[in-house]
């Protein structure tokens, strides 16, 4: 049973307590789209300022290894958490723009899929 917590205006709603699966899906898309921001600060170094190449060659790296458990994770949650084909769509297409993992995973927190039945 969910415990209470004092909500907007003095009504009560319910807390869900996120489960493993959440908590890993939550972690996976704030590094995702970190990586992704530091990729473009990179790219703005390398091609606006053309002061280096690391930023690039850097989380280049390091942002393909955060899409790609990502992608692992989405759907390892999907399946622990049982969601529908849409939300598994939504949490894999949501790695490919940038910083769009952000609002998901809150969209996904207030909807409930991350937390546990």
């Amino acid at each position: 049973m969910p415990a209470l917590v004092a909500g907007h205006q003095g009504l009560v709603k319910p807390s869900h307590a996120l489960s493993p699966a959440g908590k890993a899906f939550t972690v996976v898309a704030l590094i995702e789209a970190a990586t992704w921001a530091d990729l473009l600060l990179g790219m703005l170094l390398k091609y606006v300022t053309a002061t280096t190449d690391l930023g690039v060659w850097l989380f280049g790296r390091l942002h393909g290894a955060a899409f790609l458990l990502h992608l692992v994770v989405a759907v390892v949650a999907g399946m622990r958490l049982r969601w529908a084909l849409w939300a598994l769509l939504w949490a894999l297409l949501a790695a490919v723009p940038p910083l769009a993992p952000l609002p998901l995973e809150s969209w996904f927190r207030r909807r409930g899929l991350l937390s546990m039945r």
